[in-house]
């Protein structure tokens, strides 16, 4: 694999990157600015109290307001931001204002670089309707649907509601052109519901989008949820670094991912690796994305293309030996790719879960509460990312997303042990967190047979999951032996150091990150 020194060998367009985000993937991006020399700005609101990605940062700059809309959503605040400190480039993150084309062109319009990819290619792709459209020109496989044109007659639209529904077949979905994350979405199983599900979608997909258009897809039964990751540049090349996938799900939101898939064949790989370069060139996309496809028995279909880095990124990078933030950064400066198709091939497999703030037993009902303990699991094999430490407090004013594990192992098998061991060692008191549930998942037959589908938590524990203690700090005792106890009991109110007496490289602290 070809190598470049960019700061010596290639033009320097950018040297300080404004992140506009927090959490987790800021800590992610400000860690790839310290290996490239690049002086990182982190943003932060009222709403945040003393987080970690502004202690990482070299600089950090405030947004006045304690919402998200004069803050992180805001993206006149984030430019005055960047014009105070000197920035010359955005990264988006994920999330936020990551794939808003409007924002997008707002950056480039006032002569700051915008790590993503063009605003046209955003808005090409966050109109899913309009996004089906491409495709089909660019030949990738869709699932039947069928488009909704409103003329405000109501009668008129249920009728022919009705009418498309019977030509694209029940099972089906109904769908917000405009959503994402299962906002503005309905299964819908029989004529009967139609109507009352279109509303509810509608009314949805305007309360949180701004865009009522709502469109059907026929419903496959328990597909694989596949995504290949793309990276292309402004040269015109591209390359697919493989799959991933993304199957197990809660709400439409993902919860366990992995690299590569159990069950994609080495030609399915390539053909589904081609549909997806197809997918990205068809918009004349730069930057990383990721097209997601479902996988049934008779083949594969275009589900979506998220224009922006996906947070279960790091299971491609444990794979491929890719480090997709630091591309990004190369892809924005104007720079080829230094990658080739045949330089990218699976080593090992890498698994990762979401550690969430939140009640698996109550339907994922997020939880709060200080985080008065927190011990990641550590050793090879073993990466986490996240944006907080010990002593911070979870809140309900951002997304309960604590945490994302990840390993690496050199075969599934290898990776699944790696990762029940892991969520066994990872102890956090203070909040509800889905830690068991996830080692529950990793743990069943059918995931350790490869037999996961989007339906995989409905399919085995269709009354809803359950703990097995109901003591959860009986339960971290039995999984952890004496280590924690004795580490509660000496250090009690202080905030002193302790060495961990199974790792004396590691130091057990209360601003351990």
């Amino acid at each position: 694999m070809a190598t470049l020194d960019w700061m010596t060998e290639a033009p320097f367009k950018f040297s300080k990157v404004l992140i506009a985000n927090r959490g987790e993937i800021a800590c992610r991006i400000i860690r790839a600015c310290r290996e490239m020399s690049l002086a990182s700005v982190a943003i932060y609101s009222d709403a945040d109290n003393d987080p970690l990605h502004v202690e990482m940062a070299d600089e950090s700059i405030h947004l006045p307001g304690d919402d998200l809309a004069s803050t992180y959503l805001s993206g006149s605040a984030i430019i005055n931001a960047c014009r105070a400190v000197g920035a010359d480039a955005i990264h988006p993150g994920y999330g936020f204002l990551s794939e808003r084309a409007d924002f997008a062109e707002l950056v480039e319009a006032s002569g700051i670089i915008w790590i993503g990819p063009s605003a046209k290619a955003i808005d090409s792709m966050g109109d899913k309707v309009r996004a089906r459209r491409l495709m089909a020109e660019a030949g990738v496989p869709l699932v039947p649907g069928a488009e909704l044109v409103d003329s405000g007659d109501l009668s008129e639209l249920m009728a022919q509601l009705h009418a498309r529904a019977a030509e694209v077949g029940f099972p089906l979905l109904l769908k917000a052109s405009a959503g994402g994350g299962g906002k503005g979405m309905r299964a819908v199983d029989g004529a009967g519901e139609l109507d009352s599900a279109y509303l509810s979608a509608q009314r949805e997909a305007q309360s949180s989008f701004g865009d009522g258009t709502v469109y059907l897809e026929r419903r496959l039964i328990s597909p694989r949820h596949i995504e290949i990751q793309v990276l292309c540049d402004t040269h015109g090349n591209g390359v697919h670094l493989l799959e991933r996938e993304c199957s197990i799900q809660r709400r439409h939101q993902k919860v366990v991912e992995e690299a590569p898939s159990p069950h994609i064949s080495e030609s399915l790989r390539n053909e589904m690796g081609a549909a997806a370069l197809a997918a990205a060139q068809s918009v004349h996309y730069v930057g990383a994305g990721t097209v997601e496809f479902l996988v049934v028995e008779g083949g594969f279909f275009f589900l979506e293309m998220n224009t922006r880095l996906q947070v279960e990124h790091p299971v491609t990078e444990m794979v491929t030996g890719v480090d997709l933030v630091q591309e990004q950064f190369r892809i924005g400066c104007g720079l080829p790719l230094t990658l080739n198709q045949e330089d990218i091939t699976p080593r090992g497999h890498a698994i990762e879960v979401r550690i969430y703030a939140e009640d698996a037993a109550n339907n994922f009902l997020p939880a709060t509460g200080p985080l008065s303990l927190w011990r990641p699991p550590v050793g090879p094999g073993i990466r986490l990312d996240s944006g907080v430490r010990e002593g911070d407090e979870v809140s309900i004013d951002f997304d309960p997303m604590l945490a994302k594990l990840v390993v690496h192992g050199s075969d599934r098998a290898r990776a699944i042990e790696r990762m029940r061991g892991a969520l066994t060692d990872f102890v956090i008191l203070g909040t509800t967190t889905n830690i068991e549930f996830l080692h529950d998942v990793v743990s069943h037959p059918s995931f350790v047979e490869g037999d996961t589908t989007t339906d995989f938590i409905e399919q085995h524990w269709p009354s809803g999951w359950s703990a097995q203690a109901e003591d959860s700090v009986a339960v971290i005792a039995a999984a952890s032996g004496e280590k924690w106890g004795l580490y509660l009991e000496e250090v009690g109110e202080s905030s002193g150091d302790l060495v961990d007496p199974y790792n004396p490289f590691m130091t057990l602290s209360r601003n351990f990150p």
